[in-house]
């Protein structure tokens, strides 16, 4: 048995039937209204999006100086529980040594010499930490984008040369000359 070839065929599954009525279509008029609404929530969307980033930032701000202000009290009282600890031990120390039979001289110079190495141990250690304050990584995309003092020395960010390497022959340079490079009026730029 063969099918007749005149016979009405079903469209393929998915294929638009060509008998519908266009009049099932959204005319323009509906379709830029329905455009317009959706566009219209977008915006709201991005704008309570907006105002919610911003209450956010600011209530962090506000709990972060009010932290930082307990945070100074506090170190305040730590140094000077600190520094009359260290006081105490270091007499407990001469007291021990002028004991042992060490002369008041020596005593003290050992207590001195001891405090200094200290000091020069949180002092290095002090410097080491501070180097993290500077944003490194963050002025060398900025800097990528147009923004900052090092944005004269930093590859475009669309360029394939990383920033980091940039900013090691910046340092190479400086090293090199032993004089930092400088901006448009002759000031000094703070090295990445």
């Amino acid at each position: 048995m063969q099918a007749n070839e005149d016979a009405p065929q079903a469209p393929p599954r998915g294929a638009p039937a060509s008998d519908a009525p266009a009049a099932d279509a959204p005319g323009i008029e509906e379709t830029l209204r329905g455009l317009r609404d959706e566009g219209r929530a977008g915006l709201k969307a991005a704008g309570d999006a907006a105002k919610a980033l911003r209450i956010l930032v600011a209530a962090d701000i506000s709990l972060a100086r009010s932290a930082f202000g307990r945070t100074l009290a506090f170190t305040g009282v730590a140094i000077a529980f600190g520094a009359s600890s260290w006081l105490l031990l270091m007499a407990a120390m001469v007291a021990g040594l002028v004991a042992a039979g060490l002369s008041w001289l020596l005593a003290l110079l050992i207590a001195a010499l001891l405090s200094t190495a200290a000091t020069t141990a949180a002092g290095f250690a002090a410097m080491r930490y501070f180097e993290h304050t500077r944003l490194k990584a963050t002025r060398r995309q900025l800097a990528r984008l147009g923004i900052g003092e090092l944005a004269d020395f930093m590859p475009d960010a669309g360029g394939a040369q990383s920033s980091e390497a940039a900013a090691q022959k910046v340092a190479e340079v400086e090293a090199q000359t032993g004089a930092p490079p400088k901006k448009g009026l002759g000031i000094d730029v703070t090295p990445p």
